[in-house]
């Protein structure tokens, strides 16, 4: 493709986003589209098919800052009229100045042909990244994965492919399953894969480290107890809870955390103590006696010198 076809396309235009959107606005942008347009939905129709790719192509240009701000150094050159094509095969004019500058010495249309995964302008070209989502378990973020993922290929086939997920994924990660992109002269371009992860009803992640929330009862607080808490993997580990332990109280698990590569984060459990809705028959009898038997003991004290000084 030459590099005039490249820089008249208007990649925010294609998105439906503005120059100035932010990259969280391109996702969201990208994300609606895609879905509209996805080949497994729209099966047979080569219209949408072309559609998609034109959508994948522009996102994975706007959402690479450095892909993104190279296009748009060089197409704001090339509306205002500062670059001819070549004519009669005697070399390059330009209006307006010289590039090398602006381009680190390079040339115009071959930075347009790098950021499509070509190479320079008159070799053959590898073909488009395609892009694509998947959804995957919170629990398939931590310990990896492999996805087989259903694609269109040219002629209304599809192929199967698999690509594996790494232990230890963020939301919004990207994978490259390379080979797997449009086809291309010098061989297919790169499926890029990106991940949502779906939230866990009761762990979740800060770094390497897993989060959990930890219910108790007051008695349990107040005397001390070991407790028994699930981990992601499936089995208990036992905390010890001194006796006087607050709600808010942070205990460490080592090692029960993420595990990405050499990196072995820790599961960090919050002690939450509960308090009964309601409180009935001996209960009562319990807590009365409870409160007459520390009624000496003022635990509002401290605070109240500290808010009047």
């Amino acid at each position: 493709m030459a590099a005039k076809d490249l820089y008249e396309k208007d990649f925010y235009k294609i998105l439906g986003v503005t120059a100035t959107a932010t990259q969280s606005e391109i996702k969201s942008a990208y994300r609606l589209k895609a879905k509209d347009l996805h080949p497994d939905k729209n099966q047979g129709d080569t219209a949408l098919e072309d559609k998609f790719k034109a959508v994948s192509e522009a996102y994975d240009i706007l959402s690479d800052s450095k892909k993104r701000a190279e296009y748009d150094e060089a197409r704001s050159y090339f509306e205002r009229g500062g670059f001819r094509a070549p004519q009669g095969g005697a070399g390059q004019n330009f209006q307006g100045g010289d590039f090398s500058d602006i381009f680190g010495g390079g040339n115009p249309q071959d930075i347009f042909a790098n950021l499509f995964g070509g190479g320079g302008r008159r070799g053959p070209r590898k073909g488009s990244d395609l892009q694509t989502e998947a959804t995957i378990t919170f629990k398939e973020a931590v310990f990896g994965t492999t996805l087989d993922l259903k694609l269109n290929t040219d002629g209304n086939g599809s192929q199967t492919i698999s690509a594996r997920v790494p232990a230890g994924v963020n939301d919004g990660a990207k994978i490259r399953v390379k080979g797997k992109g449009a086809p291309g002269e010098a061989g297919p371009g790169d499926l890029f894969i990106e991940l949502e992860v779906k939230p866990h009803a009761t762990f979740s992640r800060k770094g390497e480290n897993l989060l959990l929330t930890l219910p108790v009862t007051f008695a349990e607080a107040a005397l001390g107890a070991d407790i028994k808490v699930p981990t992601l993997s499936g089995d208990d580990v036992t905390v010890r809870l001194a006796a006087g332990t607050p709600t808010g109280r942070v205990l460490r698990v080592k090692g029960r955390g993420i595990k990405k590569g050499a990196i072995v984060g820790d599961l960090l459990v919050t002690v939450e103590v509960q308090v009964p809705r309601r409180v009935e028959g001996k209960a009562i009898d319990a807590i009365k006696a409870f409160a007459a038997a520390t009624s000496d003991h003022d635990i509002r004290a401290e605070f109240v010198t500290k808010a009047k000084s």
